[in-house]
């Protein structure tokens, strides 16, 4: 199989051509470069200049204005020369969508132009279009004689240009051929980019976006398989989870998607779409991208060997692995809390990990994001559990009561290290969790013989989890080793943090565990702080600053769990809201319309509402999302059913109301009184 990346056990960037956007370099091992990309009207002179200018001094080394017709991208030029008379070089990237003639006056202005296949030529219909190979070749040549004036010009002027598939606006041509996927997001790409190639123009980045992080994480590994099987070369990678939404979700989404990429040494400029203000995207795409300024220097991790990779990166398959409990084989991934650090366990610290007891009538509520399991370490709980949780405990101390006869289902369960497990001479007859470290100190596959001793054991379930700089990869280097060992058990994944704040925290979690869930990997999760991290949690909290909305640390890290295994589409627990970053399209104020439509169908668990500022990111940008918020003009929505209008220019004063009545009449409403009694 071709590798999508240099190696899957060795951290190095990929070798991309060198690309000049301006003053900048990007590609061929320069840094990955940050940016954004504006929210103000590009005809606010004023306003577009100031807001580019806190995006600068945020660290932005690109930014991004919309040029959606003739006017917007002649006024390109008085952003432009307003930002070098204040002194600022940072080059500026147009953003076109479908006016051609709009992307030829910008080439000839700034720095950079992005276009979208899907919609720079096409217009998309939705209809399903039978085309013979001499048919499709003749749309081909239509696409070549449209876009290649660009070309010309862009080559002309020494204009960089992005080809830029989203997921949601292929071209009725190429969903026709090759539908909703991967491979079509690649070959919208590949189609612009080869006509590019023939002009022998090449100051080209690519990027392959999507709100599903799956589809976006498995674009990107095929894009890069189809140009070196095409061109033995590769172009440079804009990484992005487009219209990831906003908070703590967007930051998880986007997390998850850009940083699997960059593990594998991927990617050469990243952007975070969040529905916040531009400039609060640059420190979340430096937290994702400083955690590789020193990982070349990770302890080594046993190659592969013979028959390489056990599994596809190219498509999701969730590892084959039999049940033991709740956990394996079709069971969602479990989360595990850990509760360890507490001292004195009582009933209302497990309301942060979803459980809440009401003592007046004796009863718990559990949320849909309650742990399943929870890790005291060497503590036992002094009150009734509520029925569906169970605790994890150090073997020690689950020997104090293992003795003990009790009536109905088991509450505690063992958890062992590596070899521990097979010299213990007491272990669980139903469950039995064994932690093994995977190749954090230079130890290669022959130190893991005590896997053979345990592979299978029906009450056995692995917990994996490395302290190697590369720790992602050294983990999944594990699974394949399970796979060639023929090891069935079903896997929790534990990871651990040592950063400080909240974004930092979640870009880790999300990196590390959400790159295993896409693909496959995974049968639970477990997350931790080291000590330092949780203290400086606890101090942060303690002091009133607001740390993660001031939850405890517990509680924080369980919401976030939960939000990967949602990221990653592996377990469904809440509303999911695919939200654009707002721009100079937008037609309404998105932040504060996501937060109120937010605020009313946050309870609705499995559905996904899309929330769009204009038609460029409506129907073809919601993706697979259930219903839909689009502006249509100024002051006026339209609602989708899927890709369908359902209601056209709404007033936006009423809106929401109109979306939860759409709601209710497609069956998708639940009275949030009812999720109380």
């Amino acid at each position: 199989m071709q590798l999508y990346c240099n190696s899957l056990t060795e951290y190095k960037r990929l070798a991309t051509r060198e690309v000049n956007v301006g003053n900048l370099l990007l590609g061929n091992f320069h840094p990955i470069r940050l940016q954004t990309m504006t929210t103000t009207d590009t005809m606010d002179t004023v306003g577009t200049v100031e807001q580019t200018i806190r995006c600068i001094e945020a660290g932005a080394e690109l930014v991004r204005i919309t040029a959606p017709s003739k006017k917007e991208a002649e006024n390109l030029l008085n952003i432009k020369n307003a930002l070098r008379a204040k002194g600022y070089t940072t080059p500026i990237v147009a953003d076109i969508h479908f006016t051609p003639n709009a992307a030829e006056i910008a080439a000839r202005i700034i720095e950079k132009v992005r276009v979208n296949p899907g919609n720079y030529v096409d217009k998309k219909k939705f209809e399903l279009i039978e085309y013979t190979d001499l048919e499709y070749i003749e749309e081909i040549d239509r696409i070549r004689e449209r876009f290649t004036p660009l070309v010309k010009i862009c080559k002309e002027y020494g204009t960089a240009m992005r080809i830029g598939t989203n997921h949601g606006s292929l071209s009725d041509r190429i969903m026709s051929r090759y539908g909703d996927t991967a491979m079509g997001m690649v070959e919208s790409a590949m189609e612009f980019l080869r006509i590019a190639r023939y002009e022998s123009y090449h100051n080209i980045v690519l990027s392959m976006k999507s709100s599903n992080p799956q589809v976006m994480v498995q674009a990107y590994r095929l894009l890069i398989q189809q140009m070196m099987n095409e061109f033995n070369e590769c172009y440079p990678l804009h990484l992005g989870v487009t219209e990831a939404g906003d908070g703590e979700d967007g930051r998880v989404k986007s997390a998850a998607g850009i940083g699997t990429l960059l593990e594998d040494g991927i990617g050469d400029t990243v952007r975070v779409s969040l529905t916040e203000d531009p400039e609060f995207e640059i420190p979340v795409c430096r937290d994702l991208v400083k955690r590789y300024d020193t990982r070349s220097q990770h302890a080594s991790i046993s190659p592969l060997g013979d028959g390489g990779a056990s599994y596809s990166p190219f498509e999701y398959k969730r590892r084959a692995t039999f049940a033991v409990n709740n956990i394996g084989e079709k069971h969602v991934p479990v989360v595990i809390a850990d509760l360890s650090k507490l001292q004195n366990i009582k009933p209302q610290d497990l309301q942060s990990v979803g459980y809440t007891y009401n003592e007046a009538t004796d009863k718990w509520t559990i949320a849909d994001t309650a742990a399943d399991y929870i890790f005291t370490g060497n503590t036992l709980l002094d009150f009734a559990i509520p029925g569906t949780l169970k605790v994890i405990v150090y073997p020690a101390t689950w020997q104090t009561i293992a003795p003990i006869t009790v009536t109905g289902e088991a509450k505690y369960f063992p958890i062992f290290q590596d070899s521990g497990f097979v010299k213990a001479k007491s272990k669980s007859d139903a469950l039995n969790f064994v932690m093994v470290d995977c190749f954090s100190d230079d130890t290669n596959v022959n130190d893991f013989t005590f896997l053979d001793d345990l592979a299978n054991d029906p009450t056995v379930v692995i917990c994996l989890s490395s302290t190697n700089k590369h720790a992602m990869p050294a983990v999944r280097r594990m699974f394949i080793e399970l796979e060639k060992r023929n090891i069935n058990n079903p896997v929790v994944l534990i990871t651990d943090s040592y950063w400080q704040t909240a974004d930092e925290h979640l870009i880790h979690y999300a990196t590390e565990a959400g790159a295993l869930l896409l693909d496959g990997f995974g049968d639970g999760i477990c997350l931790g702080m080291n000590a330092d991290a949780y203290a400086s949690a606890t101090a942060t909290n303690a002091s009133g600053r607001n740390y993660t909305n001031n939850q405890s640390p517990e509680a924080f890290i369980n919401s976030t769990a939960f939000s990967i295994l949602q990221a990653t589409r592996t377990r469904i627990s809440k509303t999911e809201y695919i939200s654009c970053p707002s721009c100079g399209r937008t037609l309404f104020d998105l932040q504060e319309t996501t937060a109120k439509i937010r605020a009313v169908t946050n309870h609705l668990k499995g559905i996904k509402i899309a929330i769009m500022g204009c038609i460029v990111n409506g129907p073809g940008e919601m993706a697979d999302a259930d219903f839909g918020y689009v502006g249509s003009g100024v002051g006026k929505i339209t609602l989708y059913k899927g890709k369908e209008v359902v209601k056209r220019n709404v007033d936006s004063n009423i809106a929401v109301d109109e979306l939860i009545k759409l709601l209710k009449e497609n069956e998708a409403w639940v009275d949030p009184a009812v999720l109380t009694t």
